[in-house]
């Protein structure tokens, strides 16, 4: 978590995964974390750098390999004054 910045806003977000579908088989999980970093920046005003993803998205993701990530996640995302976003997984499904 960002130190000494309190929190502006705090969302639950259901990302859709499916358009994964459209990239390489080999590349799916890449680009499922491109499109949660994406989304995130869309959705709370950000820029793609700012948003910080936590290990546990990663590896819910990566967990099935790179060729099969999940069509949807649930995040729990955080933008701080500072401009930063920090999501992490809200639940196991």
């Amino acid at each position: 978590m960002a130190k000494d910045a309190k929190v502006e806003e705090e969302h639950i977000y259901t990302i859709p995964l499916r358009a994964t579908k459209r990239a390489p088989r080999w590349r799916r999980s890449k680009r499922a974390v491109a499109e949660i970093r994406a989304y995130l920046a869309q959705h709370l005003s950000a820029e793609p750098d700012m948003v910080k993803l936590d290990s546990s998205i990663n590896e819910h993701i990566w967990k099935r390999g790179s060729s099969n990530p999940p069509s949807r996640i649930l995040v729990r995302a955080m933008k701080f004054e500072d401009g930063v976003v920090e999501a992490e997984i809200a639940a196991e499904s």
